[in-house]
Order: C-alpha cells, then sequence, then structure tokens
C-alpha cells in the first residue's frame, strides 16, 4: 500500500541517512520501525509503579522518630551478634 506520511525535516534527513548507513531503503527502515512498534508489549499510560507515584511525595513529612538505623541500640540483636552460637 502507498501512503503518505509527513515528518518534521529533521527527522526525515537523519532517518534517510540512517537507511544509507545501513544499505536500505527509506522505505525499508520506515517499515522495521513501525513492526517494531506493532509488536512491543502495549504498555498503558495509566500503569505505573508504585515507586514512581511515591517519589514526588517520599520524604515531605516528618514524622519526628529518628532514624532508628543509626542507632546500634536499635540494632542489638541483629545480623551476626543476634546469633545463637
Amino acid at each position: 500500500m502507498k501512503t503518505t506520511v509527513e515528518l518534521p525535516d529533521d527527522l526525515y534527513r537523519r532517518a534517510k541517512a540512517q537507511a544509507a548507513l545501513r544499505g536500505r531503503k527509506f522505505r525499508e527502515l520506515v517499515e522495521e520501525g513501525l513492526r517494531m512498534v506493532l509488536e512491543a508489549p502495549h504498555r498503558n499510560a495509566r500503569t505505573t509503579k508504585a515507586d514512581r507515584l511515591v517519589k514526588r511525595v517520599a520524604g515531605i513529612v516528618d514524622s519526628g522518630v529518628p532514624d532508628l538505623a543509626s542507632n546500634p541500640k536499635h540494632l542489638a540483636g541483629f545480623g551476626r551478634d543476634g546469633r545463637n552460637r
């Protein structure tokens, strides 16, 4: 099928040059790119990981509790010190 696609000039030049470097036709490069996009797993824009959701708000609330990991008293009994020998 033949179709017309409007591309920004810089994108067209880069794609045309890339096709030439690969020894391929521009049409072949466009076809390969379309196939890659269409065959890739679909990612829903609304689906995000929890860490990305909380990244903006993490650390903005001060609980008033100091970091327990920095106090050796709170770490007694953990790790090697906690083994029964």
